[in-house]
Protein backbone atom coordinates (compact mmCIF):
# COMPACT_ATOMS: atom_id res chain seq x y z
CA UNK A 1 0.00 0.00 0.00
CA UNK A 2 0.99 3.42 -0.94
CA UNK A 3 0.77 5.36 2.82
CA UNK A 4 1.77 8.41 1.26
CA UNK A 5 -1.01 8.79 -1.56
CA UNK A 6 -4.83 7.51 -1.00
CA UNK A 7 -7.71 7.42 -4.11
CA UNK A 8 -11.07 8.58 -3.23
CA UNK A 9 -14.25 7.72 -5.06
CA UNK A 10 -16.52 10.72 -3.60
CA UNK A 11 -20.56 10.29 -3.48
CA UNK A 12 -22.90 12.99 -2.22
CA UNK A 13 -22.95 14.45 1.23
CA UNK A 14 -20.46 15.27 4.21
CA UNK A 15 -18.61 11.79 4.44
CA UNK A 16 -16.37 12.56 1.40
CA UNK A 17 -15.25 16.07 2.86
CA UNK A 18 -14.51 14.70 6.05
CA UNK A 19 -12.63 12.03 5.03
CA UNK A 20 -10.47 14.15 2.76
CA UNK A 21 -9.70 16.46 5.81
CA UNK A 22 -8.83 13.31 7.48
CA UNK A 23 -6.39 12.13 5.47
CA UNK A 24 -4.98 15.44 4.39
CA UNK A 25 -4.23 16.13 8.46
CA UNK A 26 -2.23 12.61 8.68
CA UNK A 27 0.29 13.94 5.75
CA UNK A 28 -1.60 11.92 3.10
CA UNK A 29 -2.16 13.35 -0.92
CA UNK A 30 -5.45 13.19 -1.87
CA UNK A 31 -6.39 11.92 -5.31
CA UNK A 32 -10.29 11.84 -6.27
CA UNK A 33 -13.28 10.83 -8.84
CA UNK A 34 -16.08 13.05 -7.87
CA UNK A 35 -19.72 12.59 -9.68
CA UNK A 36 -20.99 15.57 -11.49
CA UNK A 37 -24.13 16.29 -9.58
CA UNK A 38 -23.39 14.56 -6.69
CA UNK A 39 -20.44 15.56 -4.81
CA UNK A 40 -20.38 18.62 -3.13
CA UNK A 41 -17.93 21.27 -5.30
CA UNK A 42 -15.66 22.25 -2.07
CA UNK A 43 -14.21 18.50 -2.17
CA UNK A 44 -11.32 20.24 -4.56
CA UNK A 45 -9.96 22.43 -1.87
CA UNK A 46 -9.02 18.86 0.17
CA UNK A 47 -7.74 17.02 -2.54
CA UNK A 48 -4.27 17.65 -4.64
CA UNK A 49 -6.28 16.29 -7.98
CA UNK A 50 -9.74 15.61 -8.80
CA UNK A 51 -11.49 14.93 -12.15
CA UNK A 52 -15.30 14.84 -12.52
CA UNK A 53 -16.90 12.56 -14.33
CA UNK A 54 -20.58 10.84 -15.03
CA UNK A 55 -22.57 7.84 -12.85
CA UNK A 56 -21.50 4.80 -14.87
CA UNK A 57 -18.40 6.10 -16.59
CA UNK A 58 -16.06 3.78 -15.18
CA UNK A 59 -13.13 3.56 -17.92
CA UNK A 60 -12.20 7.31 -17.20
CA UNK A 61 -12.29 6.44 -13.05
CA UNK A 62 -9.98 3.59 -13.74
CA UNK A 63 -7.41 5.72 -15.89
CA UNK A 64 -7.79 8.83 -14.03
CA UNK A 65 -6.37 6.56 -10.87
CA UNK A 66 -3.61 5.03 -13.18
CA UNK A 67 -2.15 8.14 -14.38
CA UNK A 68 -2.26 9.47 -11.02
CA UNK A 69 -0.29 6.31 -9.67
CA UNK A 70 -2.60 5.21 -7.43
CA UNK A 71 -2.69 1.93 -5.65
CA UNK A 72 -5.34 2.30 -2.72
CA UNK A 73 -9.22 4.02 -3.06
CA UNK A 74 -12.09 3.94 -0.84
CA UNK A 75 -15.94 4.95 -1.56
CA UNK A 76 -17.24 7.40 0.23
CA UNK A 77 -20.55 9.87 0.67
CA UNK A 78 -24.09 7.92 -1.24
CA UNK A 79 -23.58 6.91 -4.73
CA UNK A 80 -26.89 6.06 -6.84
CA UNK A 81 -25.74 2.48 -7.06
CA UNK A 82 -28.99 1.35 -8.79
CA UNK A 83 -28.70 4.00 -11.08
CA UNK A 84 -25.23 3.70 -11.63
CA UNK A 85 -25.37 2.72 -15.56
CA UNK A 86 -28.95 3.92 -16.10
CA UNK A 87 -27.99 6.39 -18.17
CA UNK A 88 -25.19 7.19 -20.56
CA UNK A 89 -22.34 4.63 -19.31
CA UNK A 90 -19.05 4.32 -20.84
CA UNK A 91 -17.61 1.12 -22.79
CA UNK A 92 -16.37 0.03 -19.30
CA UNK A 93 -19.17 0.53 -17.51
CA UNK A 94 -21.48 -1.36 -20.25
CA UNK A 95 -19.12 -3.98 -20.85
CA UNK A 96 -19.53 -4.47 -16.35
CA UNK A 97 -23.55 -4.55 -15.98
CA UNK A 98 -23.64 -6.36 -19.32
CA UNK A 99 -21.99 -9.27 -17.59
CA UNK A 100 -23.77 -9.10 -14.32
CA UNK A 101 -26.78 -11.51 -13.36
CA UNK A 102 -27.92 -9.51 -10.23
CA UNK A 103 -27.60 -5.48 -10.27
CA UNK A 104 -28.73 -5.15 -6.37
CA UNK A 105 -26.80 -2.34 -4.63
CA UNK A 106 -24.09 -4.81 -3.27
CA UNK A 107 -23.73 -6.60 -6.21
CA UNK A 108 -22.61 -3.51 -8.49
CA UNK A 109 -20.22 -1.94 -5.93
CA UNK A 110 -18.42 -5.34 -5.17
CA UNK A 111 -18.75 -5.73 -9.53
CA UNK A 112 -16.68 -2.27 -9.71
CA UNK A 113 -14.74 -3.14 -6.91
CA UNK A 114 -13.70 -5.97 -8.79
CA UNK A 115 -12.78 -4.12 -11.86
CA UNK A 116 -10.29 -1.76 -9.97
CA UNK A 117 -8.51 -4.82 -8.34
CA UNK A 118 -8.15 -6.28 -11.90
CA UNK A 119 -6.22 -3.38 -12.64
CA UNK A 120 -4.36 -3.11 -9.30
CA UNK A 121 -6.14 -1.04 -7.27
CA UNK A 122 -7.25 -1.98 -3.92
CA UNK A 123 -10.64 -0.71 -2.66
CA UNK A 124 -9.97 -0.65 1.14
CA UNK A 125 -12.68 0.16 4.29
CA UNK A 126 -14.80 3.24 4.15
CA UNK A 127 -13.30 3.75 7.53
CA UNK A 128 -9.40 3.65 7.04
CA UNK A 129 -8.16 7.34 8.91
CA UNK A 130 -11.78 7.63 10.44
CA UNK A 131 -11.61 5.90 13.92
CA UNK A 132 -12.37 9.34 15.43
CA UNK A 133 -15.71 9.84 13.48
CA UNK A 134 -17.12 6.20 14.71
CA UNK A 135 -19.70 5.95 17.31
CA UNK A 136 -18.20 4.69 20.35
CA UNK A 137 -20.71 2.61 22.33
CA UNK A 138 -22.97 4.44 25.38
CA UNK A 139 -25.39 7.14 25.67
CA UNK A 140 -23.94 9.75 23.80
CA UNK A 141 -26.06 12.53 24.57
CA UNK A 142 -26.99 14.54 28.27
CA UNK A 143 -30.99 12.82 28.06
CA UNK A 144 -30.91 9.04 28.35
CA UNK A 145 -33.83 6.93 26.75
CA UNK A 146 -36.73 6.14 28.78
CA UNK A 147 -38.02 2.93 30.15
CA UNK A 148 -40.60 2.67 27.03
CA UNK A 149 -37.15 3.75 24.84
CA UNK A 150 -35.27 1.07 25.79
CA UNK A 151 -37.55 -1.40 25.22
CA UNK A 152 -38.21 -0.05 21.48
CA UNK A 153 -34.42 0.22 20.54
CA UNK A 154 -34.17 -3.29 21.58
CA UNK A 155 -37.27 -4.76 19.36
CA UNK A 156 -36.16 -2.53 16.46
CA UNK A 157 -32.16 -3.71 16.56
CA UNK A 158 -33.93 -6.81 16.07
CA UNK A 159 -36.01 -5.65 13.33
CA UNK A 160 -33.26 -3.76 11.76
CA UNK A 161 -30.74 -6.65 11.76
CA UNK A 162 -33.61 -8.71 9.62
CA UNK A 163 -34.35 -6.23 7.14
CA UNK A 164 -30.76 -5.62 7.01
CA UNK A 165 -30.11 -9.20 6.13
CA UNK A 166 -32.72 -9.34 3.23
CA UNK A 167 -30.22 -6.20 2.46
CA UNK A 168 -33.32 -3.73 2.24
CA UNK A 169 -32.03 -1.10 3.94
CA UNK A 170 -30.63 -0.19 7.19
CA UNK A 171 -33.00 1.50 9.82
CA UNK A 172 -36.32 1.22 11.17
CA UNK A 173 -38.85 3.88 13.04
CA UNK A 174 -40.36 2.11 15.79
CA UNK A 175 -43.05 3.16 18.44
CA UNK A 176 -44.90 0.75 21.05
CA UNK A 177 -42.74 -2.36 19.94
CA UNK A 178 -44.55 -1.69 16.52
CA UNK A 179 -42.64 -1.19 13.23
CA UNK A 180 -43.88 1.89 11.94
CA UNK A 181 -41.57 2.56 8.81
CA UNK A 182 -38.95 0.34 7.21
CA UNK A 183 -36.18 2.07 4.98
CA UNK A 184 -36.07 1.05 1.03
CA UNK A 185 -34.57 2.88 -1.99
CA UNK A 186 -35.58 6.47 -0.20
CA UNK A 187 -32.85 6.55 2.06
CA UNK A 188 -32.94 7.07 6.02
CA UNK A 189 -34.28 10.91 6.45
CA UNK A 190 -37.66 9.82 4.47
CA UNK A 191 -38.31 6.97 5.87
CA UNK A 192 -37.49 8.92 9.50
CA UNK A 193 -39.95 11.73 7.87
CA UNK A 194 -42.32 9.22 7.31
CA UNK A 195 -42.66 6.97 10.37
CA UNK A 196 -42.68 10.27 12.60
CA UNK A 197 -45.63 10.97 10.75
CA UNK A 198 -47.42 8.29 11.23
CA UNK A 199 -46.89 7.61 14.94
CA UNK A 200 -47.16 11.54 15.09
CA UNK A 201 -44.52 12.09 18.17
CA UNK A 202 -41.97 9.95 20.55
CA UNK A 203 -41.27 7.32 17.57
CA UNK A 204 -37.38 5.41 17.93
CA UNK A 205 -35.25 5.52 14.93
CA UNK A 206 -32.87 2.47 14.94
CA UNK A 207 -29.78 2.51 12.27
CA UNK A 208 -27.50 -0.61 12.00
CA UNK A 209 -24.90 -1.88 9.86
CA UNK A 210 -26.34 -4.92 7.83
CA UNK A 211 -25.18 -8.20 9.20
CA UNK A 212 -23.26 -9.04 5.85
CA UNK A 213 -21.81 -5.56 5.36
CA UNK A 214 -19.09 -5.26 3.42
CA UNK A 215 -17.28 -2.14 5.09
CA UNK A 216 -15.77 -0.98 2.31
CA UNK A 217 -19.27 1.21 1.28
CA UNK A 218 -22.17 1.73 2.30
CA UNK A 219 -20.94 2.11 6.05
CA UNK A 220 -23.97 3.33 8.22
CA UNK A 221 -23.46 7.30 8.52
CA UNK A 222 -25.59 9.72 10.55
CA UNK A 223 -25.24 13.57 10.84
CA UNK A 224 -26.64 16.92 11.46
CA UNK A 225 -29.99 16.40 8.93
CA UNK A 226 -30.53 12.67 10.88
CA UNK A 227 -31.50 14.59 14.12
CA UNK A 228 -33.16 17.45 11.81
CA UNK A 229 -35.28 14.93 10.10
CA UNK A 230 -36.51 13.53 13.63
CA UNK A 231 -37.11 16.84 14.94
CA UNK A 232 -39.38 17.36 12.42
CA UNK A 233 -41.85 14.61 13.23
CA UNK A 234 -40.87 15.39 17.26
CA UNK A 235 -39.18 11.59 17.02
CA UNK A 236 -37.95 10.96 20.44
CA UNK A 237 -34.60 8.63 20.20
CA UNK A 238 -31.68 7.58 17.55
CA UNK A 239 -30.03 4.32 17.98
CA UNK A 240 -26.95 3.56 16.10
CA UNK A 241 -24.62 0.86 15.76
CA UNK A 242 -21.00 1.36 17.96
CA UNK A 243 -18.05 1.13 15.92
CA UNK A 244 -19.72 0.88 12.62
CA UNK A 245 -21.36 3.89 12.13
CA UNK A 246 -19.79 6.70 10.61
CA UNK A 247 -20.82 10.30 12.93
CA UNK A 248 -20.30 13.34 10.22
CA UNK A 249 -19.92 16.48 12.28
CA UNK A 250 -19.76 14.43 15.44
CA UNK A 251 -19.83 16.98 18.10
CA UNK A 252 -22.65 19.90 16.42
CA UNK A 253 -24.77 16.43 15.70
CA UNK A 254 -24.62 15.61 19.42
CA UNK A 255 -24.76 19.63 20.34
CA UNK A 256 -27.75 19.89 18.64
CA UNK A 257 -29.36 16.71 19.87
CA UNK A 258 -28.77 17.64 22.86
CA UNK A 259 -30.31 21.64 22.88
CA UNK A 260 -33.67 19.52 21.44
CA UNK A 261 -33.69 16.63 24.21
CA UNK A 262 -33.33 14.17 21.65
CA UNK A 263 -31.40 10.58 22.98
CA UNK A 264 -28.50 8.60 20.94
CA UNK A 265 -27.32 5.59 22.14
CA UNK A 266 -24.88 2.97 20.12
CA UNK A 267 -24.93 -0.22 20.60
CA UNK A 268 -23.04 -3.11 20.37
CA UNK A 269 -22.86 -5.25 17.33
CA UNK A 270 -24.78 -8.02 19.37
CA UNK A 271 -27.23 -5.43 20.38
CA UNK A 272 -26.12 -5.29 23.78
CA UNK A 273 -27.67 -2.13 25.57
CA UNK A 274 -25.64 -0.23 27.84
CA UNK A 275 -26.87 0.24 31.26
CA UNK A 276 -29.79 2.60 31.39
CA UNK A 277 -28.82 3.01 35.26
Amino acid sequence: MNMNKIGLIAGSGDFPLEFAKAAKQKGLSVVAVAHEGETLPELAQWTDAIVWIKLGHLGKLIKFFKDQGVSDVLMAGGIKKTGMFGGLPDLRGAALLAKMVAKHDDSLLRAVADELESEGITVRESTLYLDNLLAPAGVLTKRKPTKDEWKDIAFGWQMAKEIGRLDIGQTVVIKDKTVIAVEAIEGTDETIRRGGRLCREGAVVVKICKPQQDLRFDLPATGLQTVISMLEVKAGCLAIEAGKTIMIQKDSLIARADQAGVAIVALDKDGSIPSPA
